[in-house]
Formats: structure tokens, sequence, C-alpha cells
């Protein structure tokens, strides 16, 4: 049987041996190593690896598991990987799918990464998927790892996938009457009008496959739903199938113990036709957005609040629900909502007033993401700490601009078979045309371009954009890996509740 252990500092350096001759790379606080035997004063372990191992301090060791967030970089869109002190593990969306990015990247590679290297695992084993709201650049990388198998997927390294519990927002994409895409029929209920054809368990999920439903489901939507009834849990069974609102209270499985999760959105109200999600604009995306799952992560004194894609219009429905219980927004860290966008109220930012701000971003199709007004808003609103005449908080991390991308100038070409090769440079690689394909995030089909060789870059290194939360319910860390030499950017602070 495998002996864990876990970082106890900072940082901490794996070398390749233990006279610390050369570095391979440096752990975080709360990192999760094998340990496989002790040499004096350092340890051989494995970590982040499956194959290779190294040795570590012993003084670095003797930790704790710790409450862990991964804002996932998938360019645009979102992904966070949770894993709990017990480690159970939640991932919240997935970005775009991998063939509708232009890096061929979303959540599903890094959470392939994290089972099949760090936990030397074939298999990825969910305790919880969650998905935020029913736009493609949150659920379309669930779709990828919910495929693993497939063939479409062959970059990824695990071979299955279990799923203990998939949640969802409600609203749903469906086909009405003329093939057109809808969010459902509605209920008026005094001035206002609500969505009622809400998707809901296992059973409403089958029926919109089917057809056996009002409506059938829809698009890229119906493909994921379809990929979520397929998934099984770790003893052979389907996976649950749950509608998440306020009135859920927890999310099942998270309501006690040490970590326990709130669902504080979408805010549902009883209609007629029964529980409805407020028509919040005539805009589709507008209402898809606003009623993104809103969760709230409470261990010890810490608070991460994780807010999907909620606009103004949602939040002020929030505050209205809340009404005289707004701290239920206050928080230590928060994801930004809606990637930086800015359509969001200035009075629900200052009810969060985090003192760490994640926005996920970095898409490439106009949005311009994150806003400058926000990430200025972000930090007026925020839990503003000095020491020393120095700002320790509020900060603001954006996935996009922790990642880093190092670009070679090419100067020849070297094609063909070993021993009978043929070599391109000078005024002729200089002249030279090369013709690619761009996919551009969310796009559905690649565009074909050229650009001659000697005018084009070729991405020589990259390092993603991930950033890194952890607490031990005290100390709060947050960490990005340094474009340099892959060491980290750390700053700690204390939870305050």
């Amino acid at each position: 049987m495998a002996n864990f252990d876990f970082v106890s500092s900072d940082t901490a350096t794996v070398y390749t041996s233990p006279a610390k001759e050369k570095r391979i790379r440096d752990l975080l606080w709360g990192d999760r190593v094998e340990v496989l035997g002790v040499s004096g004063a350092m340890t051989e372990v494995r970590a982040r690896s499956r194959a290779r191992t190294g040795f570590v301090d012993t003084a670095a060791l003797g930790g704790q598991a710790l409450l862990e967030f991964y804002f996932i970089d998938v360019g645009q869109g979102d992904g966070i990987l949770i894993v709990t002190p017990d480690r159970r593990h939640i991932l919240i969306d997935g970005g775009y799918p991998r063939l509708k990015q232009n890096t061929g990247k979303s959540a599903a590679d890094f959470v392939d990464w994290k089972f099949f290297e760090d936990y030397a695992s074939d298999t990825i084993a969910l305790d919880a998927m969650i998905c935020s709201h029913n736009d493609e650049d949150h659920y379309g990388g669930l779709t990828d790892l919910l495929d693993v198998a497939t063939a479409e997927q062959r970059e990824l390294d695990c071979t299955g996938i279990t799923v203990e519990q998939f949640f969802h927002a409600g609203l749903s994409w469906w086909k009405d009457a003329g093939g057109r895409r809808v969010l459902g029929d509605t209920e008026r209920v005094g001035s206002s009008s609500y969505f009622v054809e809400l998707l809901g368990d296992r059973a409403s999920a089958v029926a919109g496959l089917s057809g056996a439903s009002p409506k059938a489901l829809q698009g890229q939507w119906r493909k994921f739903i379809q990929a979520a009834t397929a998934a099984r849990t770790a003893a052979g069974d389907p996976t649950p199938f749950t509608r998440l609102s306020q009135m859920s209270g927890a999310l099942p499985g998270f309501a006690a113990g040490p970590v326990s999760i709130a669902v504080l959105a979408p805010v549902e109200s009883p209609t007629p036709a029964g529980p409805g999600l407020r028509k919040l604009d005539t805009s589709t995306s507008k209402n898809t957005n606003g009623h993104s799952v809103l969760l709230r992560v409470d261990y010890g004194g810490s608070r991460v609040l994780l807010t999907g894609d909620l606009n103004k219009n949602s939040q002020r429905v929030l505050l209205e629900a809340y009404s005289g219980r707004e701290t239920a927004f206050l928080s230590d860290v928060a994801k930004s909502c809606h990637h930086g966008s800015e359509d969001v109220s200035f009075e629900f930012l200052a009810a969060m007033k985090p003192a760490i701000t994640v926005i996920s971003s970095g898409d490439g199709e106009g949005h311009d993401h994150p806003r400058p007004a926000i990430v200025g808003a972000s930090g007026v609103t925020g839990y503003l700490t000095v020491k020393d005449d120095e700002i320790l908080t509020p900060l603001v991390y954006s996935t996009e601009l922790a990642r880093s991308v190092s670009l070679g100038d090419p100067y020849k070409v070297v094609s063909g078979p070993a021993g009978a090769t043929a070599t391109l440079d000078g005024d002729a690689f200089e002249a030279s045309t090369i013709h690619f394909r761009e996919t551009k995030p969310g796009a559905l089909n690649p565009e074909s371009k050229r650009r001659r060789l000697g005018q084009t870059y070729v991405v020589a290194g990259q390092i993603y954009g991930l950033v890194n939360v952890r607490t031990d319910g005290r100390r709060i860390m947050s960490a990005t890996m340094n474009e340099g030499d892959g060491s980290w950017q750390i700053k700690t602070i204390l939870a305050r509740f």
C-alpha cells in the first residue's frame, strides 16, 4: 500500500538526487507525494509524475491535506477542479470542447493530467460534476471528459471516468415545433415571467433525449446531456442527476463536515406550472448566464464564492432574494462573474468583498475580457489590508495574464526520412508558404490560412495560466507559475470568517 505525505512548507524543491545536483520541479504547500524511502535528510518521492521520482528535504514534509482549488486556463470559459482534504474531487465546468479551442485544450486535459500523472491512475474519479449553466464555453470540456475513451480524445491518457453525482442549473436548450433552439415555456406570475420547462432528474433527461417530453433537447447541449446520462458511478450504477437552486440549501453530500458547500443560486420561484426561473431579459444569453449555479465553499474560517456567469440582472435578483442576508456573499476568494465582463452590479461586488479575485479569461473572439472597469472595480470593492505601506489585498488574478508563451523564430526546415532528408533555408525558406488551419474559440469549423515562413513564429514553450488557491481553513495561499524557471509566485493571506 502506498505511503503518502504532504508538503508542509510554502514550496519544496524536487531534486534528481539526495545531493541536490539538479532541480526537477517545485512543489506547493499541501501537495501530496508518495514516499518511496528516506536517504539521510532527504526523502525520495513520486510527485506530479507517473514515472519520474526525485528527492525533497524531509523537513519540508509532514504537512496535511488542504482544500485545493484549481482555476484552469481554458481560454474562453470556466473550468474549476476542487480537491477536498478527504480527497473528494469536484469539477465545475470545462471550457469549450477541445476541438473548438485554438489551443486544442480544455479542462479535460488538466483533469486527465491530474489523475494520470499526479495520481498514477488510469481512471478519472469525480465525486461531483457540476455544469454551472447551459453555455458551451462551460459544458463543452465536460463532454470531452465524459467521452474520454473515444477517438476524439486520443490525446487524453486516462481510459475511463466515473462520476458519483451530476448537478446542473435546470435551464436547458430545447427544440420547438419549428426546430428552433429555445429555453422552453414560460409562465406569467404578477409582472414577471418564469422559465418553467426545466431539466430535472435523470428521468427528465432521458425523456428529453428520447422525445418523450413535450420538447426534445437540442444541439450540442443534447450531446452533452446524452454523455452525462451514459456516465456511471464507481459501483457501475447510472450517475444520479440533480437540478440545483437556492432551495437545495447545500450541495448533496456536502451539507456537513469540515468542507460544506452552500447552493445560493439559481433563485427559483413557485409558479402554477411548477418551479420557475425568472426571465431576466429578452436575450437568451442574459438568461443562460444569469441563471448560473452560485456556490459558496466553507472550510474552517475560509470562504470561496464560485459565481459562474452571473450578470447584473441576476445579481439584482440575488440581492433582492437575500435582502437582509447579503453577508451570504462575503468571501475570502471569489471567481469573477462572467470572465470579467462589465455586465456586473457594483453593489453585488461590494457584497462579495473578496480579498482574492480570480478572473477566468483568455478568449480570442472579441469579448476583450477582462474589461478594465471590472479589474478596477474588483480592486475597489475588494477587502483591503495594508502592512508597512504595502497593499497585501485585494489581489486580482486572471488566467489569461498568468499564461505565458515563448515564441521562436524559425530559420530552416529539414524534412524527409533519415538518410534522405532535404533542407530548406535561406531565401527559399523565407519565400516559402505554410498552410494551416486556425480554430477560433467556440467556432464550428477551422479557417484555412497561409503565411510566408519568413513571417511566421513557432510556439517554443507555453505555461498555462492555472491559478492555484489552497487553504487549511486558517491560511489561504494563491499561486501562479513563473514563466522563467517554472517556480511559483506565491501570496498568502489569513481567512477572516
